[in-house]
């Protein structure tokens, strides 16, 4: 079954939703949040696996208790986007584990970074790193988050 096929209805959606809040629950309880008996809930999450809806169960981390407590986003701007230099660049970021999102983008920016470091002196290395192992960067731009206002993992339900 792909994705586009599998039809979600409100019940569904209450699982994901569930599931978005806290995926390490009982499948009991999860069922009993959503008014399914625990063998029809595990049938229904088991079907949103399969279908690649729900792509991997994992645990978030609080980045500040880990002593990881700046973010930041760069904005790369490029005059190459040959087969080769995005090899190179897919490579690069790669290789850097406090990257933690990468984004191609339409617009004056053609690459956005998400971050997360301890500190200015950290973030520097990184820089470091990244300007050595992707050539050709025209621009690279950095701004540092002052607070985090809203961050979440869930995924809001479409209109």
């Amino acid at each position: 079954m792909t994705e586009q096929s599998l039809q979600l209805d409100t019940i569904d959606w209450a699982i994901l939703g569930v599931l978005q809040g806290d995926a390490s629950l009982p499948v009991h309880e999860v069922g009993d949040r959503v008014g399914l008996s625990a063998n029809a809930c595990w049938r229904r999450i088991r079907r949103l696996e399969d279908s690649g809806i729900i792509a991997r169960r994992v645990a978030l981390l609080d980045a500040e208790k880990l002593g990881l407590a700046t973010t930041v986003f760069v904005a790369i701007k490029t005059n190459r986007h040959d087969p080769a230099w995005l090899e190179a660049f897919a490579s690069g970021i790669e290789a850097i584990p406090e990257i933690g999102e990468c984004h191609r983008m339409a617009g004056d920016v053609d690459y956005l970074l998400k971050i997360v470091v301890r500190d200015i002196a950290h973030y520097d290395r990184i820089y470091r790193k990244l300007i050595a192992a992707v050539p050709d960067l025209a621009d690279v731009s950095s701004s540092f988050s002052m607070e985090k206002m809203k961050a979440t993992t869930a995924l809001p339900r479409p209109a």
